[in-house]
């Protein structure tokens, strides 16, 4: 650039406007970083008097944190030479940056076929981070002062600022500097020399598990967002992630009992109907599986009425084991806390609470029963089905949501209905199968 020609004196230009369109065109970065020092509408007004290719060399390494406060200020055809004078993923950045209203005038001015490009980059697919991501990130340059950065930070928030990001002339993340410590620096410190580096970060396509696993790691506030080319894109911030997550999860369990997750406590009945009636259809055949085992030990029933008394004892536990069961192993998968991988673990670590669980509860029903009935061998019966159907109940609650998320299916989706049909058939059958095993010491009547 030192022989361009745009740096020798246009007709009535004086010496000072020949001197800075030289600094302009010959020093572009550190021209960069005087602007960033002015107010918007100063800069845009030094910016729009140069020739266009030391506009667009000065364009290219201004911050994206400044130069989203210059978009609204050009005008179109301003704009649109700047913009293609960036690359493809840092325009994406910028304009992820921009209040809809300006992303899309932006890409109004762009060629048909960048505007597309762009629009597809600035589309992010569902449960990656970078459909998490806030794009209002204050990042500035690593050669900037203290006392230049401070009063840009207005602009932002409250509640998003707990620290800044450090870039270097290519966006790309040197480290972070916590606001404490930003405040209490002297004012002509370089940001270079009070960042630290960076230990947790994502990339814009990483799924959401691998975000929760980082935060985890590290207990961090907020998560950078790198692109393809490693420049920041934005941030994750915690406590906003942790409100995502929370209705992510309460949807779960809605759609655990055939709730449709859109659903909400004021939805009108219909709506309420139409998401609810096909799984309610489906419970109905799975309550029809339960009562054929019933079926099946009719006559012992007959002889045995007491038998149909304590019948729903026998399920509830069950049930209520099972539940348990589902709605740990989910919150588990839920936050990448345990993988299918992990199967065996999970399913021994229920079954044994379910064992353990089950000597407890037949203790108590046992004794509870015989002081009802008198009959030891009612107490026995329901004592042995107790231990032997929360067994299975807590096997059951581990393994139903894991074979499902190995299947390729949403856990959340039918869980908890697969899971009622096991347990049922699980209580009725061990409850009524001992007491048929065991009818020599049952009273009849």
């Amino acid at each position: 650039m030192n022989n361009n020609s745009s740096v020798y004196p246009q007709a009535g230009e004086d010496i000072a406007g020949v001197l800075s369109r030289a600094f302009l065109a010959q020093y572009p970065a550190e021209a960069a970083r005087e602007l960033e020092k002015m107010a918007a509408e100063v800069a845009v007004d030094v910016l729009k008097v140069q020739p266009l290719p030391v506009m667009r060399a000065v364009w290219c390494q201004l911050m994206p944190v400044f130069a989203e406060r210059l978009i609204p200020l050009l005008n179109d055809s301003m704009l649109q030479p700047l913009l293609t004078a960036l690359d493809t993923g840092r325009c994406a950045n910028l304009l992820a940056r921009l209040e809809e209203t300006q992303r899309i005038r932006c890409l109004e001015v762009l060629d048909t076929d960048i505007a597309s490009e762009l629009q597809e980059l600035l589309t992010y697919p569902e449960n990656t981070a970078g459909r998490l991501m806030d794009t209002r990130v204050p990042a500035f340059h690593h050669k900037v002062d203290v006392a230049e950065v401070v009063p840009q930070l207005k602009s932002y928030p409250a509640d998003l600022l707990h620290r800044i990001y450090v870039l270097d002339d290519e966006q790309q993340l040197l480290g972070y500097i916590d606001l404490a410590r930003l405040i209490q620096a002297d004012e002509t410190q370089k940001l270079e020399s009070l960042m630290r580096p960076v230990i947790a970060l994502v990339t814009i396509l990483d799924p959401k598990e691998s975000v929760i696993e980082q935060l985890q790691a590290y207990n961090a506030k907020s998560l950078p967002v790198l692109d393809a080319h490693g420049c920041l894109a934005g941030l994750i911030y915690v406590d906003r992630f942790l409100e995502s997550l929370q209705e992510e999860v309460t949807a779960d369990l809605q759609m655990m009992v055939g709730a449709g997750k859109e659903e909400r406590a004021l939805s009108s009945s219909l709506f309420a109907v139409r998401k609810r009636q096909g799984w309610l259809q489906i419970n109905l055949l799975t309550g029809f599986l339960a009562a054929a085992v019933v079926g099946l030990f009719e006559s012992t029933i007959a002889q045995f009425t007491a038998l149909a008394v304590l019948m729903p004892v026998a399920a509830g536990q069950s049930g209520n084991t099972g539940a348990q069961a589902l709605a740990v192993t989910m919150r588990g998968l839920t936050l990448r806390e345990i993988t299918v991988r992990q199967w065996y673990k999970v399913m021994l670590k229920e079954a044994g609470a379910g064992f353990v669980n089950g000597l407890a509860i037949a203790l108590t029903c046992g004794i509870g029963v015989y002081v009802w009935s008198s009959s030891i061998g009612l107490a026995l019966v329901i004592a042995l089905a107790m231990i032997i159907s929360m067994t299975i109940a807590g096997v059951s609650g581990a393994l139903v949501p894991l074979v499902l998320k190995k299947l390729g299916q949403d856990p959340a989706q039918s869980s908890s209905i697969i899971l009622t049909t096991i347990t049922d058939i699980a209580g009725f059958m061990s409850f009524l199968g001992i007491a048929t095993a065991l009818s020599g010491l049952l009273v009849a009547g």
